[in-house]
């Protein structure tokens, strides 16, 4: 039972766009232009001057990326 209410949390969790940086390792003006392009996970607003990202949709971002060591 217990997991089914960490699934949810964490799917209804919501990081702050420094945390996103951290997480990520880009750059406030990259993570804005990704979203732009639509190429990353758009943010929600939680408040008239503040937004979040879902956790779930920036990890799906994360796991579509090519590994870091990869050489293209």
């Amino acid at each position: 039972m217990a997991d089914i209410y960490q699934s949810v949390a964490s799917e209804r969790a919501l990081l702050r766009r420094r945390q996103v940086e951290q997480l990520v390792r880009l750059s406030r003006s990259s993570i804005y232009a990704a979203v732009a392009a639509g190429t990353f996970p758009a943010p929600v607003r939680i408040g008239s001057r503040a937004v979040a990202w879902r956790l779930a949709e920036v990890l799906s971002w994360v796991a579509t990326r090519p590994p870091a060591n990869s050489r293209a």
